[in-house]
């Protein structure tokens, strides 16, 4: 893994993309988890913009999961429009050839250099790669360009999308942290802490409630196995009612839990 590099200050860049070219891993349908959660409990943001402007900030070096963030929110909203940003422009120069009615390729950064607000931001696998320090400012910088009841996405996940892990913030304040894994790919629930989005990442220590929380699943997991002979959902379901019966703010509910996921409340597991 690349150093991770620092982005200076978000905000005098003299004009200049804000941000630094990663190194743009990506596979076909990595994203597949967190579009199934914008196309689920948060389409409604969509529905109800007055423009359904989306961006997927950091797409890599091939554009395959903004087409597909295309494709799925089309399901979702018709005349939804994404734009993918990349700061390197050879990778935009590569993507414009997928250009379509609804969907563009542009060269920027952290700034969100498109025409109107965003009701939905994406960025994966993108802060990741910068320094701890920098991840405040550049919240802050994309959350100011966020449409009224739009949300920036933070998140990272493993190379073909089995571990993931978003910090979802509206234009105020972070929300929540969600996990999505897929049933066989973990022996306990606290493996996915590899994955955790860089602001939670090197805090999975004790005396952080981030460590604190990734314990209690762990606990909440093991003592959920007699309910393995019913199947995994069956099991996470069931860790997941006792966390949420514990006391953790649990923002989801069964049907969420089912597929794998579950939201927690920020406040709960935020930095110390």
């Amino acid at each position: 893994m690349q150093k991770a590099e620092r982005v200076g200050s978000p905000r005098s860049r003299g004009g200049k993309p804000v941000g630094n070219i990663t190194r743009g891993t990506t596979n076909p349908n990595r994203m597949r988890r967190l579009d199934r959660w914008l196309a689920g409990p948060q389409a409604w943001r969509l529905r109800a913009a007055v423009d359904p402007l989306v961006v997927d900030l950091g797409y890599g070096a091939s554009p395959t999961t903004a087409v597909e963030l295309f494709e799925r929110l089309q399901a979702v909203r018709p005349d939804v429009r994404v734009c993918g940003i990349e700061i390197e422009p050879e990778r935009v120069r590569t993507a414009k050839a997928l250009e379509r009615p609804g969907l563009s390729f542009h060269v920027g950064g952290f700034e969100v250099p498109v025409p109107g607000n965003p009701v939905l931001v994406r960025a994966f696998n993108v802060l990741r790669q910068y320094e701890e320090a920098d991840v405040l400012g550049i919240w802050a910088l994309v959350q100011s360009r966020l449409a009224p009841g739009g949300l920036f996405i933070d998140g990272t996940c493993d190379e073909i999308g089995r571990r993931v892990t978003w910090v979802a913030l509206d234009a105020e304040r972070p929300l929540s942290l969600s996990f999505s894994v897929r049933f066989g790919s973990f022996e306990l629930p606290s493996e996915v802490a590899e994955r955790l989005p860089k602001a939670l990442i090197h805090r999975n220590v004790p005396g952080e409630a981030i460590h604190a929380f990734l314990q209690a699943m762990d606990k909440a997991w093991l003592e959920a196995a007699p309910l393995a002979s019913f199947g995994n959902r069956q099991r996470w379901t069931g860790m997941c009612r006792s966390l949420r019966d514990g006391g953790w703010p649990l923002q989801d509910g069964p049907a969420r839990w089912r597929l794998g996921e579950l939201t927690v409340a920020w406040d709960a597991v935020a930095p110390r």
